[in-house]
């Protein structure tokens, strides 16, 4: 079969980009990998959520559907009657059938991807499975981070160095320690490093840079000079949430702490683009706009979605479920940018909203956005980028919060 230029693109670069539409499908576990040079991520570690818990599913359910004699007796629960949307569900209702028309028309164009299909579960598998190692044996960062031990703790920096000229292929490994938390971590831009902690080894990427710390010690990423400033912004905070604190999946924070992270201060003079991933709920989002996308000098913000797909190409929900919708939205606007001046012919002003869609990885992960944004960064090339509340690290990137290596321990990697 011959192979769509998009596909080769997908294969290349980690992007599909749908004609027709303003919709791309992306491919995290290729763009992530681009970070490394000897490592890349399991696509079924990845991935785990599409295919190794429903297998758990499919065998309880398979267990469930010879009901127990008690169990047939019982009777069936009235189901109770759809009740009427109060004045802030009807507004967050507006929202999304104002949305819904572009989702579905993005959703179409990945269904008539024909190609792309037939690609998706080979992808979404991969051709390793995560190793043998039980996750209850990760370091919980939080916790460490937290308590009166953190000051002693250290990493060690593990760096593959070649001996010389004359012993081709020939590597030796120099080592160094360095303070884990509250202390700004850096790898150089052509090295990668392996960091050992506590038994466990973490993939650091080349030209990555972390910081892993509580909310109280924020400032500490400022720029000692403002010129270094950062020209793409992420920020998916830990929003309060009933869901998350019952499955207690991470701590949750108060969304007015928020108002006093030091954005501006981060971000380039010169201009930067911010990415704010925000929930559904109505409430939130008209703190968003009213108080806290103003308090960080944002104006006019332009929304994109993230459209959560299965490994077939369907939505991972109803897409009219009022509490769980197969979507999140990310609002993303300008900083130190005149939006009504002519751009310089380094970047693109957005314009409309676009979707963008993956199958998703684990609880909270998102999908990497630099590459599909760049056009959009204010900056001369390479770009500045920085992420709030980050959970892994990426080539190129400052990644600040209180587990930065949650998702570069080296059980989600294989060896290139």
């Amino acid at each position: 079969m011959e192979v769509s230029d998009e596909l080769r693109s997908l294969e290349a670069t980690g992007i599909y980009r749908l004609a027709g539409s303003l919709a791309a499908f992306l491919d995290p576990v290729r763009l992530l990998s681009e970070s490394c040079r000897r490592f890349r991520l399991i696509p079924s570690a990845y991935y785990s959520r599409s295919f190794g818990p429903s297998n758990q599913e499919g065998h309880a359910q398979g267990e469930r559907t010879a009901p127990s004699p008690d169990r047939k007796k019982r009777k069936r629960k009235r189901q109770p009657r759809p009740r009427e949307l109060n004045a802030v569900e009807q507004i967050a209702e507006a929202r999304h059938q104002e949305a819904r028309a572009l989702l579905i028309s993005a959703h179409k164009s990945l269904l008539e991807a024909k190609d792309l299909l037939k690609f998706l579960p080979g992808m979404v598998k991969g051709d390793e499975c995560m190793q043998d190692v039980q996750t209850s044996s990760e370091n919980n960062f939080v916790e460490l981070g937290s308590s009166w031990r953190a000051p002693l703790c250290e990493m060690t920096l593990c760096f593959q160095k070649p001996r010389g000229q004359g012993e081709a292929g020939s590597f030796h490994v120099q080592r160094r320690s360095s303070t884990l938390f509250n202390k700004m971590i850096s790898i150089e831009e052509n090295d990668e490093a392996e960091g050992e902690f506590q038994n466990r080894l973490y993939i650091l990427p080349k030209g990555s840079c972390f910081l892993m710390t509580d909310y109280k010690h924020v400032r500490h990423l400022i720029p000692d000079n403002s010129n270094n400033g950062y020209n793409l912004i992420v920020i998916d905070p830990p929003w309060e949430n009933g869901c998350v604190r019952q499955k207690e999946a991470y701590p949750t924070l108060p969304n007015r702490y928020l108002l006093y992270l030091p954005v501006q201060e981060l971000a380039d003079p010169a201009g930067a683009l911010l990415v704010l991933w925000i929930t559904n709920r109505e409430k939130l989002r008209r703190f968003v706009e009213d108080e806290l996308l103003p308090s960080w000098g944002v104006k006019d913000p332009t929304e994109f979605y993230w459209l959560k797909v299965k490994s077939d190409g369907s939505l991972i929900g109803d897409l009219d479920l009022f509490h769980h919708r197969p979507y999140e939205c990310l609002l993303l606007g300008y900083i130190n940018v005149n939006r009504e001046a002519e751009p310089g012919s380094n970047f693109k002003f957005l314009q409309a909203s676009q979707v963008i869609m993956s199958v998703p990885g684990a609880h909270s992960r998102k999908p990497p956005l630099q590459k599909i944004l760049s056009k959009f960064i204010p900056c001369s090339k390479p770009p500045r980028c920085i992420e709030l509340f980050a959970r892994e690290l990426g080539s190129g990137w400052t990644s600040w919060g209180n587990e930065p290596l949650h998702f570069q321990d080296s059980m989600y990697f294989t060896e290139k």
